[in-house]
């Protein structure tokens, strides 16, 4: 049951990433840690280790065939999450999953806030 919940999950996610551009970790972090007992670290490593093989490649395909991808912006963009995801995830691990779920909620909370009341 669990594999069938797994692959329900990142179905939806890759269908709201390929709509919307979000996945890991507005969605598959929350779920593995309440839907699946996971501390927040091992949710976080979990879902960086699922963003490897695919990354959103067949998205990102999709989108550049419409002219909507800028492919210096991305490879600019890489570099600096190559780097940061290496350095963050090393700080990550020093901090207790209570106080990582603490400030994962925050970000959240307020790119959604930002979000829901910009034009």
């Amino acid at each position: 049951m669990t594999v069938i919940l797994l692959l329900i999950l990142g179905l939806l996610t890759g269908i709201l990433s390929g709509i919307i551009g979000i996945g890991g970790g507005i969605i598959i972090i929350p779920a593995l840690v309440f839907l699946f007992n996971m501390s927040q670290q091992h949710a976080q490593g979990t879902t960086l280790a699922m963003m490897v093989p695919p990354i959103g490649i067949l998205a990102a395909v999709a989108y550049y065939k419409a002219g909507f991808v800028d492919i210096k912006v991305a490879g600019i963009l890489c570099i600096g999450f190559l780097f940061g995801g290496f350095f963050g995830a090393k700080l990550a691990l020093i901090i207790p999953s209570f106080y990582l779920k603490k400030v994962f909620s925050i970000i959240m909370i307020l790119i959604a806030l930002k979000m829901f009341f910009s034009k």
